[in-house]
């Protein structure tokens, strides 16, 4: 049996420095949502990280540490995992943590209208042994479970239900789409969607502050140039992203840090497979329902070109749904060739030369993700199709994705366990409500094989027979091309030279670890 403990040391290596400051940020995509169970993106749940908690949480070096359980271990022979909470931990309200709120966490977040409910699909059951003792049982052995609810976020109950907010509303809004009551470092004080947040540090955090922020706001700034001028003039202390062909210019300004990585997303098309698309009134046709010309959108689209004109070298190129980086990652498939004249033939073959495609895209999501589907509309249209690039902000993308209002769209994956089974999990299976599987896949993506091997793949401890069956799966994804992984999308961030700070691969912005000095 192994216990994982948080050591009181280890929390308190680094003391809040002498002085504080108020802290600036501004960021491309303002978030959805204040509730952390509504909308399942990075966007939201990276800054919600910031007010709610979790019982477990992932360390600068994307570790799973202790959070609001300060200790786990298996259950039997792998039935589950029992939580140790913390005690003494409090809302921002002042109302006590403990397991009533981890019961009503799980209802909630596991409810129908949620959206991160494919998080619990290995969950059979949550059982309060105690006030601070939780039994999270799973249907099968499943030793990742851990790592797969780091964003998983505790709410109040009694608050939750005294304001109507007992279940979440991705649709219409509650309360908790623009209040919030965690128990996170900060707690957020004014609320204006797409013109500014404002967040104060939570004296009662039962953690110990490494930050020195007396007063954060978030401004949410679409136009990249207007980001960077902010930067520069220092009406703002961090932008994230900075612009692709803005790098040099800011690397050269003393005043500013220029801060690069990789991120844990892979960027990627998606295609609506659902038969009878166009008799439902849904999706514009049944046109990318044949293999054939999804492997035509493969070779059509010219990724290496994309990477050196589009994101000036700062990318690489994808093969599969997870970047080399991830656990699990398959060396069985690789990146689609590009090959026009095979395109050519495949749409021949196929019989939809001219055929028009509707094509969905963000314009403030992703890494110039208007700029990478414009290039691939031009693409497509030099192999004797007719795309119809319809791009829009993210407050409205996902809602046409989710009316299944599209032939083709635009996606990027982040994987919150850092393993190739969230994907999988999210965007390979059989989208199935009852099970929690395949919430992410639009598009109605289906292989039987697949999903039989889902269940062996989480619950299965032997790595090499693990790895086997993640090959298995990668291949079929990769041959049926279920999907067209494009790059493994760059980070940039950009900061003012007295900043100090963390950058993590999965894009999240903690406040915890930002200094101003």
């Amino acid at each position: 049996m192994h216990t994982y403990l948080c050591s009181a040391a280890l929390v308190a290596v680094l003391a809040a420095p002498a002085f504080a400051a108020d802290f600036k940020f501004a960021v491309t995509t303002d978030p959805q949502t204040m509730d952390p169970h509504a909308v399942n993106s990075a966007p939201v749940l990276g800054f919600l990280n910031n007010v709610y908690e979790g019982l477990v949480r992932r360390g600068k070096d994307m570790s799973i540490e202790p959070s609001l359980a300060a200790s786990w271990e298996p259950i039997g022979n792998g039935e589950g995992w029992r939580f140790n909470l913390r005690r003494g931990v409090t809302f921002h309200d002042g109302a006590e943590f403990n397991a009533d709120d981890v019961i009503f966490s799980y209802e909630r977040a596991s409810h129908e209208a949620a959206d991160v409910r494919s998080w619990f699909a290995p969950v059979s059951s949550v059982v309060k042994v105690d006030d601070f003792t939780v039994d999270i049982m799973t249907s099968a052995p499943n030793p990742i479970f851990p790592d797969s609810i780091a964003n998983w976020m505790m709410m109040d109950s009694g608050w939750a239900e005294a304001n109507g907010a007992a279940r979440p509303d991705k649709e219409s809004g509650n309360y908790a789409t623009l209040n919030a009551n965690g128990t996170g470092t900060f707690r957020i004080t004014a609320r204006e969607p797409d013109l500014r947040t404002v967040l104060e540090p939570f004296g009662g955090w039962w953690d110990t502050a490494e930050h020195n922020i007396t007063r954060a706001e978030l401004t949410p700034i679409q136009n990249s140039a207007t980001a960077m001028s902010a930067l520069i003039s220092g009406d703002v202390d961090f932008i994230n992203p900075v612009p692709i062909q803005d790098i040099t210019r800011l690397q050269q300004n003393p005043d500013v840090n220029v801060i690069q990585g990789v991120e844990a997303r892979v960027i990627m098309l998606g295609f609506d497979q659902q038969a009878g698309a166009a008799e439902s009134g849904q999706g514009a046709s049944d046109l990318f329902l044949d293999a054939r010309a999804r492997e035509a959108v493969a070779k059509a689209v010219n990724v290496p070109a994309i990477l050196q004109t589009i994101m000036r070298g700062n990318a690489a190129v994808a093969s599969q749904l997870v970047s080399p980086a991830m656990r699990g990652f398959s060396e069985a498939v690789t990146p689609y060739a590009h090959d026009p004249e095979g395109a050519r033939a495949l749409i021949e073959e196929a019989g939809i030369a001219g055929s028009t495609v509707n094509f969905k895209c963000p314009n403030n999501r992703y890494l110039n993700d208007e700029s990478v589907c414009q290039a691939v509309t031009s693409m497509l249209a030099q192999v004797g199709l007719e795309p119809v690039l319809n791009a829009m902000p993210v407050q409205n993308y996902w809602p046409e994705l989710r009316a299944d209002n599209f032939d083709m769209y635009l996606l990027g994956w982040s994987p919150g366990t850092l393993d190739a089974e969230h994907p999988i999990r999210f965007l390979g299976s059989t989208p199935n409500g009852e099970k929690k599987l395949g919430s992410w896949n639009f598009g109605g993506y289906s292989n039987a094989r697949v999903d039989e091997l889902l269940p062996r793949i989480q619950s299965e401890i032997d790595d090499g027979k693990r790895q086997k069956m993640l090959d298995e799966v990668a291949t079929i994804i990769s041959d049926e091309v279920a999907y067209v992984p494009m790059y493994v999308q760059p980070l940039v961030w950009g900061a003012r030279s007295n900043i100090a700070l963390t950058q993590r691969p999965d894009n999240f912005f903690i406040l915890r670890w930002v200094t101003v000095n």
